[in-house]
């Protein structure tokens, strides 16, 4: 199996009130889960990291160890200091 994770944060301001963003999909593109959530006050790549990170735990939270060994996890974001690092 794969998954295929669009995440995303942002803040109004810098720092500032500050969201994310992630939608779960299976290889095929089908979404399988969205979420969306307040953060508190973050930075705008503090948001960007926290996104990457609940997305990480919800796939753990809802999928068994086993599967998720066998499974390729793709990321798909807009901060290149995310994917970067």
């Amino acid at each position: 199996m794969k998954f295929i994770i669009y995440t995303d944060g942002g803040a109004r301001g810098n720092p500032g009130p500050a969201a994310i963003g992630v939608v779960l999909c299976d290889e095929k593109g089908t979404v399988i889960k969205k979420y969306s959530e307040a953060i508190g006050e973050a930075t705008n790549n503090e948001a960007e990291y926290q996104a990457v990170i609940f997305a990480l735990k919800k796939i753990k939270q809802l999928w068994r160890k086993e599967e998720i060994k066998k499974s390729q996890i793709e990321m798909r974001l807009d901060s290149e200091l995310v994917a970067k690092q």
